[in-house]
C-alpha cells in the first residue's frame, strides 16, 4: 500500500511540478511579456481610443497554449475591443491611467504574495498599507487617530463608510423608515447603492436642490433638515462631493460641515474622482474636507494607478472595528496584535490584493512632484479646450472646479437629435474616445481629461475630430 501511495505521489509531483517554472522558462515568458508590453506602450499614441467590437474566442478549453498566442489574443480581443483605458485618448467617463512602476509593485506583490490584511501574518506588507492610507491622511488633514482602508474602488470604500455611518447611528429595523438621508443628483450612483445592499432601501433620501454650477445649496440642504425634524424624522447622513462625474463640481464642503456637525449628522464626502486635485491650485476649493466624518478617494483615478485602488478613510474608529471586526479560533494567534494594525479590521476583505504596493512603490520611486504637475496639466488642458470649442461655435456648461465639463452644438433644428448623432459619429470616429450625459434634461457631450497621457497634442486631436464628425452631421 505504502509503495503504491510514494508511486502515485511521483507521478503528481511530475505534473504538479508544472507550476513551479524552472527560471530558465520564468525568464523566457517574462521577456515575452516585456516585450509586448513595451510594444502596447509604444504604440499607444497612434491606435483608436474606441473601437465598437465584441469580444469572442477567449473560452478556457484546456488545451495548452503558448503564451506568444495568448498575448496575440489577448490583443485582439481585449485591448483592441471597447475603450483602450491605458491611451491619453481615453477622455470619456473618469480615465485615470495605469503608470508602470504601479504594474512593477503588482508583479512584486503577485510573486512575493504576502498577505497583507492581517498584521501578524506579514507585518511589512501591512504596515505599507498603513503608510499609505496615513499619507493620505496627511493629504487631506485627516487626524493621525483616524482609521483608513485600501479597497477596490470608490463603490466598496462607499460600503464601508456608510456602513460605519449605520452604525454609529443605529440605523436599524424600524428606525430605518424614520431616518433621512441628504445628498446631491450629481452624487455618484454608488451611494444610493451602497445603502440598497445595507438594507437601507427603504430609508427616505433628499436631492438637494443645486445652484447654477450643479453644487448643493447649503440654505436648502438646513431648510430641508429642519422640516425633517420637525416632522418627527431622524437625519443621520450627508454625502456631499468633491468633485462629481457628470460636471466636476465641488460642494460647499465647509458650509455642509457646519450644517452637519450643528445637526450632529454623519459628514461624508465623496472625493473619488476630484480628491487629489487638493494638491494643486485648486486646493481653497476644498475647504471644509478634513472636517467630514467619512471620505472616499480613488488613486486609480487621479493618482494614475492601475484600476484596483480606492481608499476610505474614517474618523471613527469604533463604528469601523464594529461593523467589520470578527475573530474566529484558526486566527488565534494574531490576537495579541493592535486591533487597527490589520487592514482585515477595518473592511470586509479578510484575504486581499496587496494593494498598497502598487501606490507606496510610485510615491517612492518618482515623488509626488510629478503627480502634481499632471493634475495641473489637466486643468490647464481642460481650459484649453473649452475655448477651442467656443471659438468653433459650440456652447459649453458652467466653468467647472476641475477637470470634467459638458458641450452641446447650437443646431437650429432638433438639437437634441443630432447632438445625438454627432456623439454617435464621435465614437464611430474612434480616434478619441468621449461619452455623453443628460443633465437637467439636457442631452450633452461630457469631456474628462485625467489620464496622465492626455497632453496638448491630445487635445488638439480631440478638437479636429469633432470638427471632422461635426461636418457629417452639418
Amino acid at each position: 500500500m505504502e509503495t503504491e501511495i510514494i508511486s502515485k505521489l511521483k507521478e503528481l509531483s511530475k505534473i504538479s511540478n508544472e507550476l513551479d517554472l524552472p527560471e530558465e522558462i520564468r525568464t523566457t515568458l517574462t521577456q515575452e511579456v516585456i516585450n509586448y508590453t513595451n510594444n502596447f506602450i509604444n504604440k499607444l499614441s497612434t491606435v483608436r481610443a474606441f473601437t465598437d467590437k465584441s469580444a469572442n474566442n477567449l473560452a478556457i478549453d484546456n488545451n495548452k497554449k503558448s503564451i506568444s498566442h495568448l498575448l496575440n489574443l489577448y490583443q485582439k480581443e481585449v485591448v483592441e475591443t471597447g475603450i483602450n483605458a491605458a491611451s491619453g485618448t481615453h477622455l470619456g467617463y473618469i480615465p485615470g491611467g495605469g503608470i508602470y512602476t504601479a504594474a512593477l509593485a503588482d508583479f512584486i506583490a503577485a510573486i512575493t504574495n504576502p498577505f497583507a490584511s492581517v498584521y501578524y501574518a506579514s507585518p511589512g506588507a501591512a504596515t505599507i498599507e498603513n503608510e499609505v492610507v496615513n499619507w493620505i491622511k496627511a493629504v487631506f488633514s485627516f487626524p493621525k487617530n483616524s482609521v483608513g482602508s485600501l479597497l477596490s474602488g470608490g463603490s466598496s470604500s462607499t460600503l464601508v463608510a456608510i456602513t460605519a455611518a449605520r452604525d454609529k447611528h443605529k440605523i436599524k429595523n424600524e428606525k430605518i423608515l424614520k431616518s433621512v438621508v441628504y445628498l446631491s443628483e450629481q452624487v455618484h450612483h454608488s451611494s444610493q447603492k451602497a445603502l440598497r445592499i445595507l438594507g437601507l432601501e427603504d430609508i427616505i433620501i433628499r436631492y438637494i436642490p443645486l445652484d447654477e454650477f450643479h453644487r448643493i445649496k447649503p440654505n436648502a440642504l438646513e431648510t430641508q433638515i429642519k422640516k425633517d425634524i420637525d416632522a418627527g424624522l431622524y437625519p443621520f447622513l450627508i454625502i456631499a462631493t468633491a468633485g462629481t462625474t457628470d460636471t466636476g463640481a465641488i460642494d460647499p464642503l465647509n458650509d455642509i460641515a457646519n450644517i452637519a456637525q450643528q445637526y450632529k449628522i454623519w459628514f461624508h464626502v465623496d472625493a473619488a474622482y476630484g480628491g487629489f486635485f487638493i494638491l494643486t491650485s485648486k486646493k481653497e476649493k476644498f475647504n471644509g474636507i478634513e472636517r467630514a466624518d467619512s471620505l472616499i478617494v480613488d488613486p486609480h483615478k487621479a493618482l494614475f494607478l492601475p484600476y484596483g485602488i480606492g481608499a476610505v478613510l474614517i474618523k471613527d474608529k469604533d463604528a469601523v472595528l464594529h461593523s467589520n471586526h470578527y475573530t474566529a479560533n484558526y486566527m488565534q494567534d494574531g490576537f495579541s496584535e493592535e486591533l487597527v494594525q490589520s487592514p482585515s479590521n477595518l473592511s470586509p476583505e479578510l484575504t486581499k490584493h496587496f494593494r498598497g504596493l502598487r501606490m507606496w512603490l510610485p510615491l517612492q520611486i518618482h515623488g509626488i512632484e510629478p503627480f502634481k504637475a499632471c493634475l495641473e496639466e489637466k486643468l490647464l488642458l481642460l481650459n484649453y479646450f473649452r475655448n477651442k470649442l467656443l471659438s468653433l461655435g459650440f456652447k459649453v456648461g458652467p466653468e467647472p472646479d476641475l477637470s470634467v465639463s459638458y458641450f452641446w452644438y447650437p443646431f437650429k433644428e432638433n438639437q437634441e437629435e443630432k447632438n445625438k448623432q454627432l456623439m454617435d459619429a464621435i465614437h464611430e470616429d474612434g480616434s478619441v474616445f468621449l461619452s455623453s450625459s443628460t443633465i437637467n434634461t439636457q442631452f450633452v457631450i461630457r469631456i474628462a481629461i485625467l489620464a496622465f497621457r492626455t497632453k496638448k497634442e491630445t487635445v488638439d486631436k480631440a478638437i479636429t475630430m469633432i470638427e471632422r464628425c461635426l461636418k457629417k452631421i452639418n
